[in-house]
């Protein structure tokens, strides 16, 4: 696992100094905002299309998606319970249940699965994230951000998740493989070399998304609860509850791996559009990214035995 790590630890590096360090006529933030725009849009669309048309969908999915809503819930009671005797304000609360909740599956998950345990474990982790976290965030975390956050303006679940270009391509994903139909050679080949963009991109703008001098020693008694429910408890929720299900031992693995991912890069978005405390959520993404080289490893070696 540490092997594996340490491609993706210097790609995130590349990340962060092309922050300090792009060519001054254009922003950071531009370039930043551009990759992240490509990998959406384009790349990320063609990843989930290529590969759900060909994964297997069977009762495993379902098993994959009722786990990943176990970790949501799981994260979200956990840190309601902690704000309970944590003094926190209202824009704080939300923004630290969308820290605690939802993982950063596909940002950080799809390439150290994929480099960790093989390229078949892609199909798990879109699952997990499209089938579950994300329809899950853009419905009721909305309505979170929103209830907690200082914008008011009322939105639509449904009208916000058809715009996700990944829901879309998942969607026609699952009909062509329900309906039995072959992916001709030459669309996938057209796939495969734009899905081959994902992984580094999502890396570099994972770097450029950190927030260093967003860890504040104020911020500690408020992230620490972030930090063991994200990294440890919602993970092993998963895991004590995968054999009641009867999830499959080699699915086991990596299920709960994607659950022990760190912070969701996406929810810095929906914590700037409803007025949360965006500089604390960019610290529990800071701090859950730099834990989790400890405690991913771990989670590897005792799923692993």
């Amino acid at each position: 696992m540490l092997t594996a790590l340490i491609p993706m630890v210097l790609l995130i590096a590349c990340g962060t100094f092309w922050k300090f360090h792009a060519p001054a006529h254009i922003s950071a933030q531009a370039h930043r905002r551009a990759l992240t725009d490509i990998v959406f849009y384009l790349l990320l669309p063609a990843l989930v299309l290529d590969i759900i048309w060909q994964a297997p969908l069977n009762s495993s999915s379902l098993h994959i998606s009722f786990l990943a809503t176990v970790g949501v819930i799981t994260g979200l009671s956990a840190m309601w319970i902690v704000l309970r005797i944590v003094k926190a304000s209202k824009k704080q609360t939300g923004a630290l249940l969308l820290a605690a909740a939802f993982p950063n599956a596909t940002y950080l998950g799809l390439p150290i699965l994929d480099q960790v345990i093989g390229s078949h474990t892609r199909s798990i982790v879109l699952q997990y994230d499209l089938f579950a976290c994300t329809p899950i965030l853009l419905s009721f975390g909305m309505l979170l951000a929103q209830y907690y956050g200082g914008n008011k303006t009322a939105i639509h679940p449904v009208r916000e998740l058809l715009k996700i270009p990944p829901l879309w391509a998942v969607t026609i994903a699952i009909s062509l493989n329900l309906l039995g139909i072959q992916q001709p050679d030459i669309i996938h080949s057209m796939l495969s070399i734009l899905a081959a963009g994902v992984v580094p991109l999502m890396l570099i703008v994972l770097g450029m998304s950190i927030r260093w001098r967003s860890l504040h020693l104020k911020f500690m008694p408020l992230l620490l609860p972030v930090l063991a429910i994200s990294l440890l408890l919602v993970p092993y929720s998963v895991l004590t509850m995968s054999p009641m299900i009867g999830l499959e031992a080699g699915l086991t693995t990596t299920v709960v791996l994607v659950s022990a991912m760190p912070t969701m890069i996406f929810g810095i978005v929906i914590c700037e559009r409803y007025q949360l405390d965006s500089e604390l959520y960019a610290a529990a993404i800071t701090l859950t990214t730099v834990a989790s080289l400890l405690s991913l490893p771990f989670w590897h070696q005792w799923v692993s035995n």
